[in-house]
């Protein structure tokens, strides 16, 4: 201990108290939040309409997701993980049992579209979903 005192003048200034407050600070804020996907109006029960372009899976169905601030969880059945940035680009990857799936897409108003790629079923596929708030 006696020694701490002596080299508290040797540390960078970035160490030093005062400045870690600081520091702390202004890298907070320059952090988004959840409050940004929040603000933008995204929260709620999105129902999640998949159709099939290419390969020989189901078209038609459809999944519930949640949005909660910037994430993206299932409703209902299946595990879903993503994001949902402030300007509603959405970024999903969903999985049931063997087969998966991952997609990208815009939220805007009550409304979303995007694309979709994955193994269902052990069938390569990929398509189109549309999204309705309810």
């Amino acid at each position: 201990m006696a020694h701490f005192p002596a080299l508290l003048p040797s540390l960078p200034v970035v160490t030093r108290p005062r400045h870690l407050a600081l520091f702390a600070v202004l890298a907070t804020a320059a952090l988004p939040s959840t409050a940004d996907a929040r603000a933008a109006g995204y929260d709620g029960i999105w129902n999640v309409t998949f159709a099939t372009s290419r390969g020989n899976c189901s078209s038609g169905y459809s999944v519930p997701f949640t949005v909660a601030g910037s994430r993206v969880s299932s409703a209902g059945g299946g595990r879903v993980s993503g994001t949902v940035k402030r300007s509603g680009a959405v970024a999903v990857q969903v999985s049931i049992g063997a087969s998966h799936a991952s997609g990208g897409g815009r939220l805007a108003g009550v409304n979303g579209a995007g694309s979709w790629r994955g193994i269902i079923s052990g069938d390569q596929c990929s398509g189109t979903w549309q999204a309705t708030r309810s």
